[in-house]
C-alpha cells in the first residue's frame, strides 16, 4: 500500500487480486503518514518483527487489549471493520461508497453482513426522513412518564 497525496492509499495487489484504492479520514492519512515516515515508497507499511503481517499476528495484541479493557462481548480484529462500515453507513455514507472501500464489488456484502444498523438510527431515520401525511395533529399535551 502506497500513500497518495489524495488520501487514496493505492493497493497494489488486493485479495481480489486487482488493485484498488482506500479512501481515508484526516485521521487515517494521519496515522498512515505517521507509521511511514522515513520508509521508501514501496516499503510494506504493516509488518511484524521486520517481516509482512501473517493473517495471525494481529490477534494476540487485540486479544490482551480486549482483555484488558473487560471489553464484552468481546471484539476481535475483523470485529473493527464490522463496525467502521456500520458507523460509515449511520453517519450517512452511500452503502455503494462503504462497499468499494472495503473492496467488494458490489453492495450483497455489504447489506447482508456490515449493514445492520442501530435500532436507535433506523427510528431516528425513519422519524426524519420519512413521509408526513397530517393525520396527527399538533398538541401541548406531553405524556407522564
Amino acid at each position: 500500500m502506497t500513500m497518495m497525496p489524495t488520501a487514496a492509499p493505492s493497493i497494489a495487489k488486493s485479495k481480489a487480486g486487482k488493485p484498488r484504492r482506500v479512501y481515508l479520514t484526516e485521521e487515517g492519512c494521519a496515522f498512515f503518514r505517521s507509521i511511514t515516515v522515513g520508509r521508501s515508497g514501496d516499503a510494506l507499511m504493516l509488518t511484524h518483527n521486520g517481516r509482512p503481517w501473517r493473517h495471525t499476528d494481529q490477534w494476540w495484541p487485540m486479544h490482551k487489549a480486549v482483555k484488558a479493557s473487560r471489553l464484552e462481548p468481546r471484539v476481535t480484529f475483523h470485529g473493527l471493520r464490522h463496525t467502521y462500515a456500520s458507523l460509515a453507513l449511520m453517519n450517512g455514507v452511500p452503502m455503494q461508497v462503504v462497499s468499494e472501500n472495503l473492496g467488494h464489488t458490489d453492495t450483497r456484502m455489504v447489506e447482508k453482513h456490515y449493514g445492520h444498523l442501530a435500532p436507535s438510527h433506523k427510528r431516528d431515520a425513519i422519524r426524519a426522513g420519512a413521509a408526513r401525511f397530517g393525520l396527527v395533529a399538533a398538541s401541548n399535551v406531553k405524556p407522564l412518564r
